[in-house]
């Protein structure tokens, strides 16, 4: 690296703000907990007792990512909760019970071929229709072969 070159990184490298710097207005964020909602198939969602960064100056939050992922996690469990959905790993129970690919079960529901695998890996939540029809396939055996009749 030329000497040039080398000043140049450096400089840059003090003029970059700490870590923990408000991205706003540059103050240094404490740590937090608090509640955070978040929205889920359209429905904000409170998640209380999340940890998060907060800005005493200006009221920016900023969450970092394994707080993220726990406040995602909690927020679609709360929304199965409260809206009496089937967890992930009854979604998967019920495709391998019919013994169907996730790319399957994606075709005969018409959806995505990644949305089964956000379904059963939890990164997702279907809707309440979805859940019906989930549950249908579950319970009413003929369900499954009127859909395989009308796939798409």
């Amino acid at each position: 690296m030329t000497s040039s070159a080398y000043r140049r990184r450096e400089r840059r490298k003090a003029r970059r703000p700490p870590n923990d710097a408000c991205p706003t207005c540059g103050t240094i964020m404490r740590p937090h907990r608090g509640t955070r909602t978040l929205p889920v198939n359209g429905e904000a969602i409170r998640v209380r007792d999340c940890s998060y960064l907060l800005c005493q100056k200006c009221g920016e939050t900023l969450t970092g990512l394994d707080a993220a992922y726990d406040l995602f996690d909690r927020a679609f469990a709360l929304y199965r909760a409260k809206h009496h959905l089937l967890p992930p790993d009854e979604i998967r129970g019920i495709r391998e019970q019919h013994s169907l690919t996730q790319a399957a079960m994606a075709k005969l529901l018409r959806l995505g071929t990644n949305t089964i695998s956000r379904w059963e890996a939890g990164r997702n939540v279907q809707t309440a229709a979805m859940d019906v029809l989930l549950r249908l396939i579950r319970d009413v055996p003929e369900t499954l072969k009127f859909l395989r009749r009308h796939a798409a």
